[in-house]
């Protein structure tokens, strides 16, 4: 058995029912949840963006607030992804076994996984979709490209649910969460990009901060909120897709030694 924990991912068709069955659930409590998860970024545009921005000026040749937005959007997908894939995975896979209900039936561990990534990314672009209608509602940004940031904002809730599923499949309780947040993905959105330029760092903390997925994300999420396109897109992208592909394939070999050793 110890070597079936790292045997290559099996995913199948029967991973979808498990996003739909989530995508029910959620349905009941779609507002309150859509508020709580977009709640925090609209505050730190309207505080910092407004306010600060108003002291600030431009920052990169941007007005203060089309800068941050467009960092905050990508801060809005990260934070939702995460949250959904540590504390409602967590409850449906320790707390209410929900995972132990559903392996009952034709489907294996590997689809649930599989379908949990799926569906914190899913919930990501919700966020990211109903930040975007308000930095259009709101005149902020009313480019073209913003509807192509969106499919790229899915890439970016791929990319942190995955490695918040290696969370996941480690913690014992809900409290271990708070180091993931304290200690990695907060000190993430001060080194990022989102809220100052990469440039005013020391060049080792710059070196730093282009190795984190949020710094990709910023990277190919800002020029299409401002009206341009990424011009090195590749390379951010890779780091994203690196650190899903990576995070997906750890997260699982720890999720099946936690349920099968």
């Amino acid at each position: 058995m110890t070597t079936a924990w790292y045997a290559l991912p099996r995913i199948s068709a029967r991973a979808w029912p498990v996003v739909q069955r989530n995508l029910l659930v959620w349905r009941k409590l779609a507002v309150p949840s859509l508020v709580g998860n977009i709640a925090e970024p609209l505050i730190i545009l309207v505080a910092f963006g407004y306010g600060l921005g108003a002291l600030v000026g431009r920052v990169d040749g941007l007005p203060y607030v089309l800068f941050l937005a467009s960092g905050s959007i990508c801060m809005s997908s990260m934070y939702a992804a995460s949250f959904e894939a540590l504390y409602s995975a967590f409850s449906r896979m320790h707390v209410q076994k929900t995972w132990d209900g559903i392996m009952n039936a034709p489907v294996s561990l590997d689809d649930i996984v599989f379908a949990e990534m799926l569906w914190a990314a899913t919930k990501a672009l919700f966020s990211a979709t109903a930040i975007a209608l308000v930095l259009f509602a709101l005149d902020i940004s009313r480019q073209p490209t913003l509807i192509v940031a969106l499919p790229v904002l899915f890439v970016v809730g791929i990319t942190f649910s995955s490695v918040a599923l290696v969370f996941n499949a480690l913690a014992k309780g809900y409290d271990f969460f708070t180091y993931y947040f304290t200690l990695v993905l907060t000190p993430m959105t001060f080194l990022s990009g989102v809220y100052f330029p990469l440039g005013q760092l020391p060049g080792w903390l710059q070196a730093l901060a282009h190795a984190l997925p949020l710094t990709a994300a910023v990277e190919l999420v800002r020029p299409l909120v401002i009206g341009e396109w990424p011009q090195d897109w590749a390379g951010p992208l890779g780091v994203l897709l690196a650190y899903a592909v990576g995070g997906y394939y750890l997260a699982l070999v720890l999720t099946r030694r936690r349920f099968f050793r």
